[in-house]
């Protein structure tokens, strides 16, 4: 089904104001995490219903998507502890078909990850013309837990005289080349912050802990991180205000209402996917002469 001009404007309405597309005055104090936008308490089930419609368009989006296998779309999702990822890409994608779609989540990195450059082990995950590739977390925490902890910077065995004060810059710039390259050779970049206050992160943490069916999502080393928290918001200010661009935006979606944020997700994907050329392809006069043929075959059986 093709997504209405009705419902693909509603999805840029509600996602455009939280897209960054250049960060150089971006100030991570400017977003509050508890924003609802157009939308307040009152208003969930007209936001479940948007949603629905959302992952209906995605669905319809993502067919010709991967029929006319010329696009592939990459979605980076990056949060603290508990900014609710793994919900926001399971309610999101739910009506994705699986078979042109791909998650990837990247941990701690592996002795053979350290033995390459911090891309390496993403780029082996990018998602092939066609699909859409999910990173539940990316490069990108090159720049965010390895900034606040430095410390691990040891265990990837760079040359003496590599790690300079300027590493950060650095790194940032080889994303920001990377992502252009990416751009240019047909893959949509879109990154998402899913932004968590610290007092709405300490509530879920104590639901997990509180809720024995959720105590399995709890690990006490989300409590010590939390102790990072200033860092880590220096961090995400800094990365996001240095590879925000038109190309491969960030959205900075607040996270502190879950219905909110995937309304959110949901409409920023269905923005980038509805700003290409997504048809199915058309077939040549032979390959319609073949069709007609197999029909008048398969008749006369």
């Amino acid at each position: 089904m093709k997504a209405s001009q009705a419902t693909i404007e509603a999805a840029r309405q509600v996602s455009r104001p939280y897209r960054v597309d250049n960060g150089k005055k971006f100030h991570l104090k400017d977003w509050d995490p508890a924003d609802t936008g157009d939308f307040d308490e009152e208003d969930k089930a007209r936001a479940k219903t948007q949603l629905a419609e959302g992952i209906e368009a995605l669905s319809g989006l993502q067919d010709r998507l991967y029929a006319q296998d010329r696009w592939s779309v990459l979605l980076i999702f990056q949060a603290m502890d508990a900014a609710g990822k793994d919900g926001a890409i399971k309610h999101v994608m739910s009506g994705v078909n699986p078979q042109g779609c791909q998650v990837s989540s990247f941990k701690a990195p592996s002795d053979e990850e350290l033995d390459h450059d911090f891309l390496w082990r993403c780029v082996k995950q990018l998602p092939e013309r066609g699909r859409i590739g999910i990173f539940n977390r990316s490069y990108y925490e090159e720049t965010l837990v390895v900034r606040v902890h430095p410390e691990f910077l040891e265990g990837q065995k760079l040359p003496a005289g590599r790690v300079t004060k300027h590493i950060w810059e650095e790194r940032h710039e080889a994303i920001r080349d990377f992502e252009r390259h990416l751009y240019r050779s047909g893959t949509i970049v879109r990154k998402f912050f899913l932004h968590v206050s610290k007092g709405e992160q300490k509530r879920r943490f104590l639901d997990r802990i509180d809720d024995p069916e959720k105590n399995w999502k709890f690990s006490a080393n989300d409590v010590k991180e939390r102790g990072h928290w200033d860092d880590y918001m220096k961090a995400y200010e800094e990365t996001i205000r240095a590879t925000s661009t038109p190309e491969s935006p960030w959205y900075v979606v607040p996270a502190d209402h879950k219905w909110f944020t995937r309304v959110v997700v949901a409409g920023a994907i269905i923005d980038a996917l509805s700003s290409l050329d997504l048809h199915y392809p058309q077939l040549s006069d032979s390959q319609q002469a073949a069709l007609t043929e197999s029909r008048r075959a398969l008749m006369a059986e």
